[in-house]
C-alpha cells in the first residue's frame, strides 16, 4: 500500500463495481457462445469425441497465457493485463461461429483459451487487491457476477434465437457490448501499483496447501466447464430440446450460481468454509445424478441448477483461501490455483467428450457427479 503515492486517490467503492464489471463481461461472452456449441457441431459434422478434441484447444490456449499473465500482473500490474486481455477476448468471441473447418475453429477457441486464462488470472487477482484494500469478503460476490454474466449471455440466446435472430448476429452484439464495457472501466480501477514490483516469485507451481486447493479446484471447476459445454447438447441431442429450451440448462445453472454467490459472502461467514464446501459439492453432486437418471429435459434443467446452487461459492472459497497463503504473495499464491483450477475448468469438457464416445454423453457426466459428491471429503482440509 505504501507503494501507491497520494496523489493516486484509490477509490475502492468504484474500484469494486469496475472489477465486478469485469467479471461480468467475461461471464457474459463465455455464456453467449456455450448454446451455439451445438450449431457449431452440426455445421461442421463433428462427432462428439471430435468436438471434445477441439474444445481442448480453449485449455491449450488458457494454460499457455495463464502463467505469462501471472508473471506480467506481478511485473505490471494486474489492472492493465485485465484491460488488455478483456478486451481482446471480447473481440474473438464470434471467431468460432464463424469457422469454416475444423482446423479454422481449433485455431480460434486457441485464441479465445488465451484471452480467457488471461482475463481469469487479472481479474480475480484485482478483485483480490480490491478486497484487501476494502478488509472484507467480496470474492462470492464478484464472482456472482461472472454468473449473472452467464444469465444474460445464455438468457438472451433463449430469447433471440426462437425469433430468428442469427448465432453470429447474437455473439456480435455481446461482443460489441463487453468491449464497451471494458472501455468504461479503466477509469476506476485501482492504480498498478497495488499488485506490481514486488519482490516475490512471479510465479510458482502449486505445493503443499496450495497443491490442496488446486486439487480441489481443478475437479470442481472440471465439473463447472463441464456444464457450460455440455449442457446444451445434453439437452438437445440426448433428450430432444428445442434449441431455446436447450440455452436454458446453462441459463439456470448460471441463475442458481448467481444466488449462491450473491449470499455467499455472508453465508461462508456465518458457517464456515468447510461446511460450505461439504454440503455444496454433495447438493451438486445429487443435482447432476438427477439430472441423467430421470431423462427429462425439465428435470434435468432443475437438476442443473442444484449444480449451480452447489458449486456457487466453492471456487471463491478456495481463491481466497490462497491469497491467504502464509509465506507467499497473493498474487503468485492466486496465479498457481487459478491455473491448476481453470486446468479442470478448461480441459473438463474435452474429458467429457473423449469419455462420452465409449460410454455416451450421460455416463461421461455422471463420473462427475461422483467426482463432484467426493469433493465433501476433502473439505476439512480447508482447516489446515
Amino acid at each position: 500500500m505504501d507503494a501507491v503515492s497520494d496523489s493516486e486517490a484509490m477509490k475502492p467503492v468504484q474500484a469494486r463495481i469496475a472489477v465486478a464489471a469485469i467479471f461480468l463481461v467475461n461471464g457474459t461472452a463465455f455464456a453467449s457462445w456455450v448454446p451455439h456449441i451445438p450449431t457449431v457441431q452440426q455445421k461442421l459434422a463433428l462427432s462428439p469425441g471430435v468436438l471434445g478434441l477441439a474444445l481442448l484447444a480453449i485449455a491449450i490456449g488458457s494454460l499457455i497465457s495463464m502463467p505469462v499473465a501471472g508473471w506480467m500482473v506481478a511485473r505490471h500490474g494486474s489492472r492493465i493485463v485485465a484491460l488488455v486481455a478483456g478486451s481482446l477476448y471480447c473481440a474473438v468471441i464470434p471467431l468460432p461461429l464463424l469457422a469454416p473447418s475444423l482446423p479454422a475453429l481449433v485455431a480460434a477457441l486457441v485464441l479465445f483459451g488465451m484471452f480467457n486464462g488471461a482475463m481469469d488470472v487479472s481479474m480475480n487477482a484485482h478483485g483480490v487487491a480490491v478486497e484487501r484494500l476494502i478488509g472484507r469478503p467480496i470474492m462470492s460476490s464478484l464472482h456472482a457476477m461472472f454468473s449473472i454474466g452467464g444469465i444474460i449471455g445464455a438468457g438472451s440466446a433463449v430469447v433471440l434465437l426462437p425469433l430468428g435472430v442469427s448465432p453470429i448476429a447474437h455473439v456480435g452484439v455481446i461482443a460489441l457490448l463487453g468491449l464497451a464495457v471494458m472501455l468504461a472501466t479503466a477509469r476506476f480501477l485501482l492504480p498498478h501499483a497495488v499488485d506490481s514490483g514486488g519482490d516475490g516469485a512471479h510465479f510458482v507451481l502449486p505445493r503443499g496447501r496450495l497443491l490442496v486447493l488446486g486439487a480441489m479446484g481443478f475437479f470442481i471447476l472440471m465439473t463447472e466447464g463441464a456444464m457450460g459445454d455440455w449442457t446444451a447438447v445434453y439437452l438437445r441431442l440426448d433428450l430432444g430440446a428445442e434449441a431455446g429450451l436447450a440455452a436454458a440448462g446453462f441459463a439456470v445453472f448460471s441463475a442458481t450460481m448467481s444466488i449462491g454467490r450473491l449470499t455467499g459472502d455472508r453465508l461462508v461467514a456465518a458457517f464456515g468454509p468447510v461446511a460450505m464446501v461439504g454440503w455444496g459439492s454433495l447438493v451438486a453432486a445429487i443435482g447432476l445424478g438427477g439430472a441423467l437418471l430421470l431423462h427429462d429435459p425439465l428435470a434435468a434443467i432443475l437438476g442443473f441448477g442444484l449444480v449451480g446452487l452447489g458449486l456457487a461459492n466453492i471456487v471463491p472459497i478456495l481463491f481466497s483461501a490462497a491469497g491467504r497463503t502464509p509465506g507467499m504473495s497473493p498474487g503468485a499464491a492466486i496465479a498457481a490455483v487459478t491455473t491448476a483450477g481453470y486446468s479442470g475448468f478448461l480441459a473438463g469438457p474435452p474429458m467429457v467428450g473423449f469419455a462420452a464416445e465409449w460410454i455416451g454423453l450421460p455416463g461421461a457426466l455422471g463420473i462427475l457427479a461422483v467426482a463432484v459428491g467426493a469433493m465433501a471429503a476433502f473439505a476439512k482440509l480447508l482447516d489446515r
